[in-house]
């Protein structure tokens, strides 16, 4: 009988009680930056490298990269081994005039010949060494002491090119150095087979087979073999070029002792020369500034140098700068590895923010490579926007959102049967009862059938034809009124999209030249400079289109912080004069006198405290029988949509009962 097996590894998802993704913290963020002029893609870098509320980002995980770093090379020295050899050898060197002190074996020429030359050794370590290399010691304890020396450099320059091998050679034996010179011989022809190109799998394998006690990484072919190797002799050389000359110099001299072999070094010399020549992008000439007290041993310094190659990596990774980088990029184990558990859980949590996003629906790609900001997206930040106009305008916060998408208007407390092409809101309790009553009557089936339904019966209500005038001259930017016009624009557009699906909206902005622009296009406008406050040019094309739903009643709302400096003429062109010219006053007084008898009811917010444009917005305000509103720029979204709402009052005016809509009247946008 088949049996089922299961697999179990660590869980390393983080904390699964953990909140999802915000993605709504993150795409107003976003949707922000966008409005401000970044683009889609900058914005949501910017956010993830800045991270959200409780949220760590890739900037913080880069810092503490970067000081782990700096830590290292604060703490560490390159002069472990110099003072491991220079121990040893005083201990040596005392030891063998204590025995030349006590033996009176010698003869008084021999004694004084011996301690001549230790007396003149050189104050250099790696030449006092060599001095000594064919010295008759005294002292079996001195000797001991000297041949540790040999020892330990062996172990040391091994364990630049192989890690570990300074503890598992501690202690080697003859034996044990003969199998070290076996491998090398062994490791440099098939490195030098590989890189004329005529290895075999079987080469690699026969070579695995008689050596790979000295490969516990467990390489699976000769390319994963040459990039471990290749990796640690690169950090071997800068190792070697973070040193002063002088201690180059001093370990070139004390490697030629190691092992009491000058045939190691060939070898290992040989070996990065093939290494280098099958890995030239690995950095071979980079060096780091080591000044700690801590000083490090070759093979530690070499790791330590690895360990910073592979933070430098993780920065990199980190700060995403390179041309189409991403999360995916992010080494999560050597991060982990690095900054510990909780820095992987970080990451991941930004990656999966990132894969929240796109599969939502909220971004998308377009064909030219660039990211945009979804449809959905935009309704999602338009009903954000709401939600916080909302709370400015009612004061109720936490309220339940009652949707009354496309409801022809109030509801009378009366129900009929629904009927083909009826848009009012089902009734629920009397469209349940009905569906009960008929299958106790005639056992029809659980279904509500079509038969069942009935609609809340609504009052007829007015339909609005809404102009949106915005300025988007330079002026509205260089203020810092670009972003909270763009807020306004997308509010009210999602506003009426939702709740007022019979009303008719234009979004119209003027500079040099008015123009009518979707909502995508609007908030995602640059600013730029543009000499010009078209008023005229807004009004035709509002006045336009006003006429096109002649059954609709005219609204009519100008955001603007400057006085009329351009006009359009006969011939399309726009003529520009500061300070205003009395025909640009003229023609733009003329066509807001055409809205009025079109019956639109107009309001106007007036942003910045000049004196003059108060006076001139007033003064237009009377002559339309409108009215001026001069908001805080966090209040114009608030004061827009209330003015809106005001025109769709029960008498058809600006009644500015704003809580009615929010509150009693069904349109409570909580949070």
């Amino acid at each position: 009988m088949a049996t089922s097996r299961s697999r179990f590894h660590r869980y390393d998802g983080g904390d699964p009680l953990a909140p999802p993704a915000d993605i709504a913290e993150a795409l107003d963020t976003i949707g922000e930056q966008v409005m401000g002029g970044a683009s889609p893609e900058h914005a949501l870098r910017e956010f993830l490298r800045r991270g959200g509320r409780g949220q760590t980002g890739l900037d913080d995980l880069a810092r503490q990269v970067n000081e782990l770093r700096r830590e290292l090379l604060q703490q560490h020295g390159l002069d472990g081994t110099f003072r491991e050899v220079r121990e040893l050898l005083d201990r040596a060197v005392l030891e063998e005039r204590k025995q030349l002190a006590r033996d009176v074996h010698l003869d008084d020429l021999e004694r004084d010949f011996a301690q001549m030359r230790l007396d003149n050794l050189s104050p250099s370590t790696a030449a006092a060494v060599s001095e000594l290399q064919d010295y008759p010691w005294q002292s079996s304890q001195a000797r001991a002491d000297y041949e540790q020396i040999k020892d330990l450099l062996g172990r040391e320059v091994l364990d630049q090119r192989f890690a570990g091998m300074k503890q598992a050679l501690e202690g080697a034996t003859d034996e044990d150095r003969a199998a070290v010179e076996a491998m090398l011989r062994d490791l440099n022809e098939l490195l030098e087979k590989h890189e004329r190109g005529e290895d075999t799998p079987q080469d690699f394998a026969d070579f695995m087979d008689r050596h790979g006690d000295f490969f516990p990484e467990g390489p699976q072919d000769v390319d994963e073999l040459v990039d471990a190797l290749a990796q640690r002799a690169a950090a071997a050389q800068r190792l070697l070029n973070s040193m002063t000359p002088e201690q180059r110099e001093e370990l070139m001299q004390l490697s030629a002792q190691a092992f009491g072999s000058p045939g190691l070094m060939e070898a290992l010399t040989r070996l990065d020369g093939t290494l280098q020549a099958l890995r030239p992008g690995e950095d071979w000439s980079g060096s780091e500034q080591l000044g700690g007290e801590q000083g490090l041993g070759l093979g530690d310094g070499t790791g330590m140098l690895q360990d910073i190659a592979r933070l430098d990596a993780l920065g990199e990774q980190l700060s995403q700068s390179h041309a189409g980088a991403g999360l995916d990029d992010i080494d999560l184990d050597e991060l982990a590895r690095a900054l510990g558990e909780q820095a992987a859980v970080d990451a991941r949590a930004l990656r999966d923010l990132e894969q929240a996003l796109r599969s939502s629906g909220s971004v998308r790609r377009d064909s030219d490579g660039q990211l945009r900001l979804t449809p959905k997206a935009m309704r999602q930040l338009g009903k954000a926007l709401l939600r916080d106009i909302a709370q400015r305008m009612s004061g109720r916060q936490g309220q339940r959102d009652l949707r009354q998408a496309g409801a022809a208007g109030e509801r009378s407390g009366a129900s009929r049967a629904w009927e083909f092409g009826d848009t009012e809101p089902w009734d629920i309790p009397r469209t349940i009862l009905n569906g009960v009553r008929r299958r106790a009557a005639d056992g029809g089936g659980r279904r509500i059938v079509a038969d069942d339904i009935e609609v809340a019966e609504t009052e007829a209500r007015t339909q609005a034809a809404v102009a949106l005038l915005v300025d988007t001259s330079f002026s509205m930017a260089m203020d810092g009124r670009w972003v909270p016009m763009k807020r306004t624009a997308l509010a009210l557009h999602t506003l009426i999209r939702t709740r007022f699906r019979g009303d008719h909206l234009q979004l119209i902005g003027f500079g040099r030249h008015a123009a009518v622009m979707e909502v995508e296009e609007l908030t995602g406008l640059d600013a730029y400079w543009d000499k010009g406050t078209n008023l005229h040019h807004a009004l035709l094309l509002a006045n336009r289109h006003f006429r096109r739903h002649p059954n609709a009643q005219p609204v009519l709302l100008i955001v603007t912080d400057g006085e009329p400096t351009a006009h359009l003429e006969p011939g399309g062109q726009a003529f520009f004069d500061y300070p205003p010219h009395p025909l640009t006053i003229a023609v733009t007084v003329r066509e807001l006198d055409n809205a009025s008898r079109l019956g639109a009811q107009t309001t106007f917010f007036r942003l910045g405290e000049d004196p003059g444009l108060a006076r001139f917005v007033e003064t237009l305000a009377r002559r339309a029988g409108g009215r001026v509103v001069a908001p805080e720029l966090d209040d114009l979204g608030a004061a827009v949509v209330g003015s809106y709402l005001g025109s769709r009052g029960p008498a058809g005016g600006a009644s500015g009962d704003y809580g009615d809509w929010f509150g009693g009247r069904g349109f409570w946008f909580g949070t």
